[in-house]
């Protein structure tokens, strides 16, 4: 079965109110690709108003707390992200990971979670630069899948982000070769270790993505869409990169 062309905007720390009417014009415009599924991540403060200000739109978090509950003051559990209109939420960023110290371990919990409380989980994984040059990138990524991953899951609700750390808003890009290749070896591992499940699970690209180079990149090996920053913020350079998912579709 042909898997969805999946295209995710993650705008970090960016955004104030006025920023919901780029995002109208981001969902506006994606109703006519017809062949890719597209979402925004906001901040937590920017997800009920995208939610009302563009209904049935894919509007999602950039973290969760693994607990449903509790005296974690200044997170935001899985649930309350469900119970103001959230669908997705994004688990391991590197961002996350580095500047937060979050494990394996955690990555999964907060994936468990997410899961748990209904939404879509697009699970991230990448290697720092110093990897990649020392040529152990891909044992290095499939190690963070192994100890993220849950054990158990529907494979329509988990996606898997690939984002080369020294790739993330630095306008360097690994070789088309090497994202295919990066891509096959998380296929690899996980049809491995869950079987034919692996075949329908969505594995996205992330790290400086833009109008131009995002169809070299979506029609590598294995690439089902892409995880953006920067380009995600704006209808202007947003757009071609939905347009360029649904050429593909």
């Amino acid at each position: 079965m042909a898997r969805r062309k999946y295209v995710v905007g993650n705008w970090k720390m960016n955004g104030l109110s006025d920023a919901i009417s780029e995002a109208q014009a981001i969902f506006s415009a994606a109703t006519g690709h017809q062949s890719v599924d597209v979402a925004l991540c906001p901040p937590f403060t920017l997800i009920s108003a995208m939610v009302a200000a563009a209904p049935g739109a894919a509007v999602g978090g950039q973290d969760c707390h693994s607990a449903t509950s509790g005296a974690f003051t200044g997170s935001v559990a899985a649930p309350m992200l469900a119970d103001i209109g959230a669908g997705v939420v994004i688990v391991g960023h590197s961002e996350r990971r580095e500047g937060f110290s979050e494990s394996d371990a955690d990555v999964q919990a907060k994936a468990e979670a997410g899961l748990a409380a209904g939404l879509s989980v697009i699970l991230c994984c990448g290697e720092p630069r110093e990897v990649r040059e020392s040529g152990g990138a891909i044992d290095f990524v499939l190690a963070q899948i192994a100890g993220s991953v849950p054990a158990s899951f529907d494979p329509h609700q988990l996606a898997i982000a690939y984002e080369p750390i020294w790739a993330i808003g630095t306008g360097l890009v690994p070789t088309v070769a090497d994202v295919a290749a990066m891509h096959g070896a998380i296929r690899g591992a996980l049809a491995a270790r869950f079987g034919d499940v692996a075949d329908d699970m969505r594995l996205l690209y992330g790290g400086s993505v833009n109008g131009e180079n995002a169809a070299e990149l979506l029609d590598a090996g294995d690439v089902d869409g892409a995880l953006v920053g920067g380009a995600s913020l704006t209808a202007a350079k947003f757009v071609p990169i939905i347009a360029a998912a649904d050429a593909l579709g």
